[in-house]
């Protein structure tokens, strides 16, 4: 098994069900060498000291990125600029800036609005007899909560979606000509509407406005505030990351209370589980499988001795079925507590947007099947073909 795994050629079978490759490799070989030189880690515990030692495991993705994109294309200045793809003190100054603005206080602001999206929503569907849950339900919400905080106008938010779809399709594995083509073309367009509409919601905005971009353009520090380059990536940065994982989040927790209906039964019953069911579906289909990190010194993990200047890919996805972390780790269990699961990382980059994204997926997936009690799978689901980002491409219900 450890001589045969390659993550830039996978079979088909992978993109169904990764779950029985993690768990060979975490018993035969948990830090495996790769044939480029590379390591793939699968054990939790290691996962969740690389996470927690950032200057030992650098997040600065220059030297992976620049093969990869070319120092001089769009996406290789997004990327490399981007808060998850940085270390302090750039990581830092950022991420002091994006928490102000994602504050508790946020959250809780934006939930009556979230509610009123989610039902509306509800309301378009039940004239159909049947509805994509991907594309009409759990792709429209994080765009529309994200573009409400970043205060795009409704009008202009029709390119929001193939956008970060495009940017974050480049950090997949295999990644091919045409699909390097499109995100390049994605930053360009995205960052050539920053450029027109930051300035005119910088001109226009008022004191009583309090979305994240208002946050994010008032904010100052020793330095003076970001840079408007810096300011324009950390809005596509916000997009991308809100926006796949969020709709992987809903999607995966739709398809996995209709996969296992005594759980959506348990659901039903006491709908308070529903905070529990979301952390489980983090858990059990994790949104982001994949993360990586780049050594900066010597390191042993294990018994296995590592060169400074080395790739190690992160897998989520086996580490949240880790069994030497989890009880009954394949078992999909919506009351499962304690929940330690490492979906939104861990350490100095533990994900921004957590509560943001927590609060969306309960909020979708509760007050979908409080609606629709009756729904049921209209056609199986169409599983995207990518390592890294896991979720549906398609998922056609009737509403019963």
């Amino acid at each position: 098994m450890a001589e045969s795994f390659d993550l830039s050629a996978l079979p088909p079978s992978f993109y169904e069900d990764p779950y029985p490759t993690y768990a060979r490799l975490q018993t035969q070989t948990p830090v495996l060498q790769c044939a480029d030189g590379t390591y793939f880690l699968t054990r939790y515990e290691h996962i969740n000291a690389v996470y927690r030692d950032p200057r030992r495991f650098s997040s600065d993705k220059r030297i992976q990125f620049a093969p990869a994109f070319g120092e001089d294309s769009p996406l290789y200045e997004h990327h490399t600029a981007s808060l998850v793809f940085n270390d302090p003190p750039l990581h830092t100054r950022v991420r002091k800036a994006i928490g102000n603005a994602l504050s508790m206080q946020m959250v809780r602001a934006m939930q009556d609005d979230l509610v009123t999206l989610v039902d509306q929503l509800l309301d378009d569907m039940a004239a159909k007899t049947q509805v994509d849950l991907i594309a009409d339900y759990a792709a429209a919400i994080p765009i529309e909560i994200i573009g409400n905080m970043l205060g795009v106008p409704k009008s202009e938010r029709g390119p929001l979606r193939r956008w970060s779809l495009s940017i974050l399709g480049a950090l997949e594995v295999g990644l091919d000509a045409a699909k390097l083509a499109d995100g390049n073309r994605c930053v360009t367009e995205f960052l050539q509407y920053l450029q027109d509409f930051v300035p005119r919601r910088r001109a226009t905005m008022t004191a009583q406005e309090d979305d994240i971009l208002a946050r994010l353009l008032r904010w100052r520090d020793d330095d003076g505030g970001l840079a408007a380059r810096e300011l324009y990536h950390q809005c596509i940065f916000l997009l991308n990351a809100g926006h796949e994982t969020t709709t992987n989040l809903i999607g995966n927790g739709i398809e996995l209370l209709t996969r296992y209906p005594e759980q959506r039964a348990r659901l039903q019953r006491k709908p308070e589980l529903i905070t529990s069911a979301v952390e489980e579906t983090l858990r059990y289909e994790s949104s982001n499988q994949l993360g990586n990190r780049t050594t900066t010194e010597a390191v042993k993990v294990a018994d296995v001795s590592i060169p400074a200047g080395t790739v190690l890919t992160l897998c989520i996805g086996a580490a949240n079925r880790d069994p030497q972390q989890f009880l009954d780790p394949h078992v999909f269990d919506i009351s499962r507590t304690p929940n330690p699961h490492l979906a939104f990382a861990a350490g100095i980059h533990t994900c921004a947007g957590l509560n943001v994204a927590r609060l969306e997926g309960r909020i979708a997936i509760g007050r979908l099947f409080a609606r629709y009690p009756e729904l049921t799978l209209a056609q199986p689901p169409v599983r995207a073909r990518r390592a890294r980002f896991r979720g549906f491409e398609q998922l056609l219900v009737g509403l019963g």
